[in-house]
């Protein structure tokens, strides 16, 4: 390791240390991720992102985490870029070089965090509280399932900081959640859409109540932790590669191999036997 290196895990281990992403498991299999800036309704960081893609690793790794809920502390779930800088004390992971390449290291890392979302082998359940604006939009969009409180609001809001509206994916992924018209009109005007607003077009599944949204993630992810571990992960691969695959003889061919992998698990042959003796399967995820 080079003393550049060891710097910047030094960086990085100051921004883990604040834990500025919480780690809860809130019941069997399910993993609660919480922004945790609260002051600055959890507004992104260089510290933030680096902690959110630690804990990402971390559950990677851990077998007994099956779906993921990913929200913000206090009475936001993430205002976007924060542009007042980072919190007094905590070193940002990294000095970017001047100029544009320097600002290309930084966008790199921003942008990172939906790709990242979506190569995750867990389901992602954004539970969106309060503001989820710019970067924090498309942090609930890389997400696979979205519920929102009603103190929630959305808004593609780079273009109204004198940026271009499509940043970080948004106009890829809100192209194909809400449909091209929609998306143009959000991003052109970057106005702010409330919860019931965000329900009716189709940006998340349902508007609760504030009281009721972890509840209301926590029987999504029940129902996610009822099927097999497998069937679960390639359901999600396959869901996301079909938005890329341009026709339906690719897709069809994806889900062919795709059913073939599952068929052959020890899971599979469980889940006949559990129906057949009409008991709930027991899983192993082999």
């Amino acid at each position: 390791m080079t003393s550049a290196d060891a710097n910047v895990d030094a960086k990085v281990d100051a921004a883990q240390a604040v834990d500025l992403v919480q780690r809860e498991v809130v019941e069997d299999g399910v993993t609660l991720l919480r922004l945790n800036r609260p002051a600055r309704l959890n507004a992104i960081t260089g510290a933030l992102l680096v902690a959110l893609h630690r804990r990402l690793d971390e559950i990677e790794a851990d077998r007994s985490c099956r779906v993921v809920i990913l929200t913000g502390a206090g009475r936001g779930f993430c205002a976007g870029a924060d542009l007042r800088g980072g919190d007094p004390g905590v070193a940002e992971p990294f000095e970017p070089r001047p100029g544009t390449v320097g600002i290309f290291q930084l966008q790199e890392l921003f942008s990172s965090v939906a790709t990242r979302l979506r190569a995750l082998s867990q389901p992602v359940i954004a539970a969106v509280n309060g503001p989820a604006t710019g970067g924090g939009l498309v942090f609930t969009l890389g997400c696979d399932i979205r519920f929102a409180a009603a103190s929630a609001r959305f808004s593609a809001a780079f273009v109204r900081v004198g940026l271009s509206g499509s940043d970080m994916g948004t106009a890829w992924l809100l192209n194909r959640i809400v449909g091209a018209g929609r998306a143009h009109e959000l991003m052109l005007t970057g106005r702010i859409i409330d919860a019931h607003e965000a329900q009716r077009i189709g940006l998340v599944l349902e508007a609760v109540s504030d009281d009721a949204l972890l509840d209301r993630a926590l029987v999504t992810a029940r129902q996610i932790l009822a099927n097999s571990p497998f069937g679960v992960k390639l359901t999600k691969q396959s869901m996301w590669s079909a938005l890329e695959i341009p026709g339906l003889e690719a897709a069809i061919n994806l889900d062919n191999r795709t059913q073939v992998l599952t068929c052959s698990t020890a899971d599979n042959g469980e889940a006949v036997a559990a129906y057949l003796e009409r008991r709930e399967p027991r899983w192993t995820d082999s």
